[in-house]
């Protein structure tokens, strides 16, 4: 008898499903019901997202495999729950949750369908983080996609809709290389599911060895763009900070499904076999470079919407590095590392809209943007009602404090544990160089620089924000505004206290991503209703 926590496993995709298809039968003027219907899910949504990751802190090294219509692999729709995708289905929902209350206060009513695209988003989020084959992977990423760029229009404007234009033809291409990875990869090895290709690929020949490698440097290149790895990165900080804060918010998730995918694929396919070490010094390479990119962007950057966009790239650049090493230690770390960093990136971006508006009571929140194109935003933002936060700008200065400590690695907080624990892995015993080799001592200074950068950045941004002119307005900022800055940056600071369990957690999810084995066995003996006989389990079954 299969437990009901095993439906579960699908239940991250079909509620915000059925949400977002409820919201479009909601005519645009009932704002109050689609935003409770929208706020509902996504509650659920974290509830379930709970749910989960208890159940993979469990005994099990899998939560479960969920085979859809009953088909069993590779033959049907296989989900996989594991360590890494409960953890990312679990940061998806709280990053949800959070964007979704802050665009209460005024975005989701400056356009149509917010709720119903917002939700589409979750939904396909949540598929590629559970999806166990490669075509499905396909088509969360082009659901995830299509209500990306619904949301990054979110607003109009001419500056949205510019930056908007080349978020969706970036993003059209890498689609593209998407599908020419995906049909190579399956015209070689003749199957899609990813349990199912790791177990194929020691018995292919040699001659279309080749021919693979192939679909996978492609297939690779179109997560590396979403990932923002250099070259393929210079539309990243424009599309973020041209994005309404909410929508920027939850887009600080979107760069680390490349980072997820690009891990799970490289601990499943290019371990031992013939695509051993397949790619990683590409990666180091370029998450060391993008790394000097971000370091150079964010010191360059004037605007407070550019040094976060530039902040995204500091953070795939080390994690791209840490996948280039790969080294079980070291990558632990780097699991707490992307955790911290995206709670703190998605809590900056929505603080920036507050911050922002203090500067000029007459001016646009939007005017973070000018810098990218010389022109301000004709776009007037409406004052919405609600109780204002008492003490605005002590509230608002804290908290850009502690982004500016987090991003910066400084103690005490999370940044400084995960900094800490990645770059004590390189210079202790199981990393790559005993005693450090050069690469690993570059890496190493490019993570304290990173550090450096970001705190010099902030900092000056700081000083001018807060002490610099005597002459800026007070922002209006309401309650329901400036509560999921705060709850995100809270999150961080459980990080913190709880870094213990969090680092076991991140100990267990790496060893167990290490031994391919374990998810291969678990995919293919995944259990299937019985009495049912319209899904065969192998070839030749009727």
């Amino acid at each position: 008898m299969i437990q009901w926590s095993h439906h579960l496993i699908i239940a991250p995709i079909l509620v915000p499903l059925l949400a977002s298809a409820l919201l479009l039968f909601l005519d645009e003027r009932q704002r109050v019901a689609k935003a409770m219907i929208s706020v509902i899910s996504t509650l659920l949504l974290v509830l379930i997202a709970f749910i989960l990751l208890k159940i993979e802190s469990g005994p099990n090294d899998f939560g479960g495999v969920y085979l859809l219509g009953n088909w069993a692999a590779p033959f049907g729709i296989v989900l996989v729950l594991d360590g890494l995708s409960a953890l990312m289905l679990f940061l998806a929902a709280l990053l949800g949750i959070a964007a979704l209350v802050f665009s209460l206060a005024r975005w989701h009513a400056k356009g149509a369908h917010f709720h119903s695209m917002f939700q589409l988003l979750l939904a396909g989020l949540n598929g590629a983080f559970l999806t166990g084959d490669l075509f499905n992977l396909f088509v969360f990423f082009e659901v995830m996609l299509a209500a990306s760029y619904g949301l990054m229009l979110h607003g109009s404007g001419p500056l949205r809709v510019k930056a908007g234009m080349h978020y969706i033809a970036v993003n059209l291409v890498a689609a593209l290389f998407f599908l020419i990875g995906v049909s190579l990869i399956y015209g070689t090895a003749g199957t899609l599911n990813m349990a199912d290709l790791a177990a194929r690929l020691p018995q292919i020949e040699p001659d279309r060895l080749m021919l693979l490698q192939a679909g996978a440097g492609v297939l690779g290149v179109a997560f590396l763009i979403k990932a923002g790895m250099w070259p393929l990165c210079f539309w990243l900080p424009t599309a973020y900070s041209a994005a309404s804060a909410p929508v920027a918010g939850i887009f600080a998730i979107l760069s680390k499904l490349g980072i997820y995918v690009i891990l799970r694929l490289t601990m499943l396919l290019f371990g031992d076999g013939p695509l051993d070490g397949f790619g990683a010094n590409a990666l180091l390479l370029g998450g060391m470079v993008t790394l000097i990119y971000g370091i150079i962007g964010v010191l360059a950057s004037q605007a407070l919407g550019r040094l976060a966009g530039y902040s995204v790239l500091v953070s795939s650049g080390t994690l791209l590095m840490v996948l280039g090493i790969n080294d079980g230690v070291v990558s632990s770390g780097a699991l707490l590392y992307l955790v911290s960093s995206t709670f703190t990136i998605s809590a900056f971006f929505m603080l920036i809209e507050l911050v922002e508006r203090g500067q000029d009571a007459g001016a646009n929140v939007l005017a973070v943007t000018m810098e990218a194109y010389g022109e301000g935003d004709e776009d007037g933002i409406d004052e919405a009602e609600g109780v204002t936060m008492p003490g605005t700008m002590a509230i608002l200065g804290l908290c850009f404090a502690a982004c500016g400590i987090l991003l910066a690695g400084l103690p005490p907080l999370s940044g400084f544990i995960a900094k800490f624990a990645m770059l004590s892995a390189m210079l202790g015993a199981g990393a790559i160089g005993v005693p450090p080799t050069a690469a690993v001592w570059t890496l190493i200074v490019l993570v304290i620089l990173s550090g450096v950068a970001s705190l010099i950045a902030m900092t000056r941004v700081g000083i001018r924000t807060f002490w610099g002119s005597l002459e800026g307005t007070v922002p209006r900022v309401l309650v329901i505004e400036l509560t999921p800055v705060m709850f995100l940056l809270a999150l961080t600071l459980l990080l913190t206290v709880w870094a213990g369990p969090a680092m076991q957690y991140m100990d267990t999810t790496i060893r167990t991503l290490g031994n391919p084995a374990n998810y291969i066995e678990a995919v293919q003996k995944a259990y299937r209703v019985p009495g049912y006989q319209g899904a065969p389990t192998k070839v030749g079954d009727p």
